[in-house]
């Protein structure tokens, strides 16, 4: 039932996807917003509080609604999976913005590339240079690709098969909105009402995006240059600040030979530093800490569309074999 619940997902998100601003995400902030506001009152106690029910109760939610279902019809149960995945999983929430800013950089409208690009990722782009989108818009949206696709496909595959129906996918997508929120407040309003509340919901999901990431890693190293990304990740991981971002960014350089990374450019505020500044000390040879390949140029934008797809080919066709081995089992 994964490899339909997932296939099916992504079909229905590529004829009718979900767009920014709608009601969905709208309630999702409304319940961040209300748990942070009812059960954070300061203490470190109170940030694992809000985290628990503002992440782990949302998913228990939708594990009860799969059980209740699946008692009934094995159909209901699925398409209930279908449905959460494709509020959860895939492309098209953020890739209109690639496609927009890609189709403006052809035209050679920079002006244009630079407000998508500032409105997608709330950053001052107003003095990027042509290199330094492309190298903005690699980077997120290979981000952006894990966290809306592979990190979902592994948490739900994961929790489906001890028999959690799509709870995985409402986890992860809620501890990684949940990081991102907070952080969000802090840049904000200055401070957050709890700064362990912050610490605690990037803490967990970094340990939860463990996994998935060096898989995301891994794939493309498959299904692009295998060498040169195992040796990008091997060399270059540590140049960005979060574990998980860097390993994802290395390997993929290293698989489209792109040059990613390198000291933020004049302009790009506090928001792209948090995320790209570099994390540890150029290593010989890398004296702006990026990595490795040919500087960023506009055919590399197909490049990483095609390294995308081909590695969610590549996991589809894992989870199918797997699928066939339990019927056959």
């Amino acid at each position: 039932m994964s490899f339909f619940s997932v296939l099916f997902a992504l079909l229905i998100e590529q004829l009718k996807p979900l767009r920014g601003g709608n009601v969905v995400h709208d309630s999702l902030v409304a319940w961040v917003r209300w748990t942070g506001r009812n059960f954070d009152a300061g203490k470190d106690v109170h940030a694992w509080v809000v985290w628990c029910i503002t992440v782990i109760v949302p998913a228990l939610l939708t594990w009860g609604v799969h059980a209740l279902v699946a008692h009934f019809s094995v159909l209901a149960a699925l398409a209930w999976n279908v449905a959460v995945l494709y509020l959860t999983l895939g492309f098209r929430q953020f890739s209109h913005y690639f496609t927009d800013i890609r189709d403006a950089l052809e035209r050679g409208d920079e002006a244009t590339a630079r407000r998508l690009l500032a409105e997608w990722r709330h950053l001052d782009a107003s003095d990027l240079p042509r290199r330094e989108i492309l190298r903005h818009v690699i980077e997120h949206s290979l981000l952006a690709a894990h966290r809306h696709v592979f990190g979902v496909f592994f948490w739900f595959v994961l929790l489906a098969t001890l028999g959690l129906g799509p709870a995985g996918a409402v986890f992860y997508r809620m501890a990684e909105f949940s990081s991102r929120y907070w952080a969000y407040r802090s840049r904000t309003i200055g401070v957050p009402s709890n700064a362990r509340l912050m610490e605690l919901a990037q803490q967990l999901f970094g340990w939860l995006d463990h996994v998935p990431a060096r898989l995301t890693a891994f794939g493309f190293a498959v299904v692009g240059n295998f060498e040169e990304a195992v040796d990008s990740w091997r060399r270059h991981s540590e140049l960005w600040r979060y574990a998980n971002d860097g390993i994802i960014l290395a390997a993929a350089a290293g698989a489209v030979g792109v040059r990613l990374g390198g000291s933020s450019a004049p302009g790009v505020t506090p928001d792209r530093t948090k995320t790209f500044e570099a994390g540890a000390a150029a290593q010989a040879g890398d004296a702006e800490g990026s990595t490795s390949g040919m500087p960023p140029e506009l055919g590399h934008l197909r490049s990483i569309v095609g390294l995308v797809w081909r590695s969610v080919v590549l996991w589809m066709l894992l989870l199918a074999l797997l699928s066939l081995a339990n019927l056959i089992g």
